[in-house]
């Protein structure tokens, strides 16, 4: 049967195809599981039910590379219990001892400087994995300036009761994995990015292993 479609119809058609071409899935390697002994329960109030079955790929624009590998890392905390602020940009995901980056309890930060404005489309957060915990107040944001005072946009925030002082977010708290938490970011422009969290189900304390910010620069 023919089918009639508008001119406008026609173009717009072609230009969702060609968006769509330019789209590919987001890949970026695991490390291994590194769960030890038997897990102690997690109990919060905000805590997403665990997924069933494979995760459906996240698309990005074609050319999307992680902009955090090897750039400059601050912190909340200027002398971290363990570790060095370089583990979290230095690509190795390992979950084990000599590869994390312990700061002091209450809220902390790390930040990342892309070293130039731009657009950011996700990000990856690898906590401490070895045992299945979840971290409090978990907060992103980016921003322009490196004191975070210019155009500081939040995209993702799962301190339900604002215990940071940040605001009182919906996302929620999750369990740690070597899957790491994948943080959609709707292609913002930023330089900078800044990781919170308030210790965590098992101590007080604060541990990044790997951080990744996914998106292009001009």
């Amino acid at each position: 049967m023919y089918r009639f479609v508008s001119p406008l119809l026609a173009l717009a058609i072609a230009a969702g195809s060609a968006v769509a071409a330019d789209m590919v899935p987001l890949t970026t390697e695991l490390p291994k599981p590194m769960f030890v002994g038997t897990p102690k329960p997690v109990n919060l109030p905000n805590l997403e039910k665990p997924t069933q079955g494979a995760k459906p790929p996240f698309m990005v624009p074609a050319g999307t590379t992680n902009l955090a590998l090897e750039r400059p890392v601050t912190s909340s905390d200027d002398f971290p219990v363990i570790g060095e602020l370089e583990y979290i940009t230095d690509g190795d995901k390992n979950g084990g001892d000599g590869y994390f980056v312990e700061l002091g309890p209450d809220t902390q930060w790390v930040q990342i400087d892309l070293g130039k404005t731009s657009k950011i489309h996700a990000v990856m957060l690898w906590h401490y994995h070895l045992a299945a915990r979840a971290y409090h107040d978990v907060i992103v944001q980016v921003a322009d300036d490196e004191a975070f005072t210019k155009n500081v946009r939040t995209v993702f925030n799962n301190d339900h009761d604002n215990s940071s002082g940040l605001g009182a977010g919906r996302d929620p708290a999750y369990i740690e994995t070597y899957e790491g938490r994948l943080i959609p970011v709707a292609g913002l422009d930023a330089r900078y990015v800044r990781f919170y969290s308030r210790g965590n189900t098992s101590d007080g304390m604060n541990h990044y292993v790997e951080i990744e910010v996914f998106g292009q620069q001009s």
